[in-house]
């Protein structure tokens, strides 16, 4: 699959991993695909609908949300709210444990295991991911899987990262919008 991918993608994928590396994470996630794809600066689909859909400029709140939800286990907005619905205060669950455990307790575990590659591994969502950006790129009728099937596979798949861009407003409407316009936008998310 990878040698489908664009020059774009694959700096996507490799600065997933390179940040991956750099914090230490078991694992590439998606969070860690997200960050890269927003490094991305150039005249591709996906750099313009980023900057088109605000994110360059509002990049600090976005990985504001993502530290939010890894201190939190993972859990999504909507989880939380659930979780409030029946009674339950995640914050001050959280709050509790980094009291008696430490800051980012509950984050995700940060010790480096890396494999024989000397890399770290996917995680399943990154992996989803890759997968659902095949999805989308055939969907389409494109040869190719460039930065704009990941942004879309980014939007489409349930989890943290879909909603903190659906929280600062890229959706899978509007990032469909901004990269294909009107009627085009409409393609299957795969």
């Amino acid at each position: 699959m990878f040698e489908r991918f664009s020059a774009g993608a694959r700096a996507v994928v490799a600065g997933a991993v390179d940040r991956a590396r750099k914090t230490g994470s078991r694992a590439v996630t998606e969070q860690h695909m997200l960050l890269a794809l927003l490094d991305q600066q150039g005249g591709d689909r996906a750099s313009f609908a980023v900057t088109a859909l605000g994110l360059t400029d509002r990049r600090a709140s976005v990985e504001a949300a993502l530290a939010a939800a890894d201190r939190r286990g993972g859990l999504t907005k909507a989880d939380t709210d659930a979780l409030a619905g029946i009674g339950i205060d995640v914050t001050e669950i959280v709050a509790r444990i980094e009291d008696a455990h430490g800051e980012g307790a509950l984050a995700e575990d940060r010790k480096d295991r890396r494999g024989r590659s000397g890399r770290a591994p996917f995680n399943r969502g990154a992996k989803t991911v890759l997968e659902r950006s095949l999805r989308v790129a055939l969907g389409r009728g494109d040869r190719f899987i460039g930065e704009e099937h990941i942004l879309v596979a980014l939007t489409v798949i349930p989890g943290v990262v879909a909603d903190v861009l659906a929280e600062h407003g890229a959706t899978h409407e509007t990032v469909t919008r901004a990269l294909y316009g009107g009627a085009e936008g409409q393609a299957k998310a795969g």
